[in-house]
């Protein structure tokens, strides 16, 4: 990975641009862009803009970035349930990007996992609705140029940053035509339809290092979220749609497949002995949260119900200590049996990596008390964490 020269003798190696741009490009006002936000807009306003390059265009309009930001901040929001700024007190949400994308959804009916040209067509679509609009304005409010601070002061003229939009827009025009050269500058109009203009050889440094760049603004993004999202398990896996492939349950399905040939495992839900010929791999707390696919977590039940359940949590109280029980039936039959043993050892690789599961779950010994026990203070925890992230319940009825 190619490193850029802070300073003389500092290297920032998260942001690794060519050498050659230096001569005629302030990279390190660049590499200060996303310094000391107050809500997630930095972020996704970057990289709408360095998306917008890639796909080489020179100009947009306010508007325009702001569709991309909805749209790339469609899937965390709504499927993993993120929040892009955290919440205040009784679950308000600070952030109008995220208030946008929930109003779309209503709006809209989009699916959680709903293509980037759906979703800016939907937003074509309901331009003229106030509540859309009203959260798309405030994110014109301060962003755009805020964006920029990191290349303020560096010049003659000083500036207070405090001072209002028009007098920021104005000085950075300036900045921009006289002494340092900046990646956009900001023509006529108002609110929603203000164009910006990227600069050309800003333009050029961005497309030539899209990929370098869009890592770091992803970094970026991912520390923001994970400080205002403190509960949330694997949040770096959760910005963008995952692929089903990933799920490595081949080995967890044989280790169940071998305990249900010689005993019966009742379905948790249905209340009847599993189809051994058709059935799912579940997860009981939702892989969506989790991001996993630890044994402790898995359960086989039917496949008609596995889809209804979707990506919702089953009533603890009434579910918990069922899913328990077959878990202890595992347990048992893996020390009983040496074959079935070897086919747990076999998940070591993709389904056992928690340590407390290691070191005291499945260790030989437990008895049944106190396997569900060590299950429930570990299990608890982080299905409470789901409820608080806002996760639904599920409701057979």
């Amino acid at each position: 990975m190619k490193q850029i020269i802070k300073g003389e003798g500092e290297i920032l190696a998260d942001l690794p641009i060519d050498k050659k741009y230096y001569n005629k490009l302030d990279i390190d006002g660049f590499s200060k862009m996303m310094n000391s936000p107050t809500c997630s807009y930095k972020f996704y306003w970057l990289e709408a803009i360095v998306q917008l390059i890639s796909a080489n265009k020179k100009e947009a309009a306010y508007d325009e970035i702001i569709n991309k930001m909805i749209s790339n901040a469609w899937y965390p929001v709504l499927e993993y349930h993120i929040h892009l700024s955290g919440i205040y007190g009784e679950g308000i949400i600070k952030d109008n990007l995220e208030k946008a994308v929930l109003r779309l959804q209503k709006l809209s009916g989009l699916a959680n996992n709903a293509s980037d040209v759906e979703i800016i067509n939907k937003l074509l679509e309901f331009s003229e609705d106030k509540e859309l609009g009203t959260y798309k304005k405030d994110l014109t409010k301060n962003v755009p140029y805020k964006a920029l601070s990191g290349f303020a002061n560096r010049g003659v003229e000083k500036i207070n940053l405090e001072s209002s939009a028009g007098r920021m827009m104005e000085y950075y025009n300036k900045l921009s035509q006289t002494e340092i050269l900046l990646p956009y500058t900001f023509n006529d109009g108002k609110s929603l339809k203000r164009v910006i203009t990227f600069q050309e050889d800003w333009f050029q440094m961005i497309r030539d290092n899209t990929v370098n760049i869009l890592g770091w603004i992803q970094l970026e993004k991912v520390r923001w979220l994970q400080n205002n999202n403190p509960e949330v398990p694997g949040l770096v896996y959760k910005l963008t749609s995952a692929d089903e492939k990933i799920r490595k349950l081949e080995n967890a399905r044989k280790l169940w497949d071998a305990v249900m040939e010689i005993t019966p495992i009742i379905d948790v839900f249905k209340g009847e002995p599993i189809n051994t010929q058709e059935y799912d791999l579940d997860h009981f707390i939702p892989h969506s949260f989790v991001m996993n696919d630890e044994l402790w977590n898995l359960m086989p039940m039917d496949s008609i119900w596995n889809s209804r359940k979707n990506n919702k949590l089953p009533k603890w109280d009434l579910f918990f200590s069922k899913f328990a029980d077959n878990q202890f039936i595992l347990y048992e039959k893996m020390h009983e049996k040496p074959g079935i043993y070897k086919l747990y050892e076999a998940c070591y690789r993709d389904n056992l990596h928690s340590i407390w599961a290691n070191q005291e779950l499945y260790r030989k010994g437990n008895s049944r008390e106190e396997f569900c026990k060590i299950l429930d203070k570990n299990m608890h925890p982080v299905y409470d964490s789901a409820r608080r992230q806002g996760y639904q319940i599920w409701n057979l009825a």
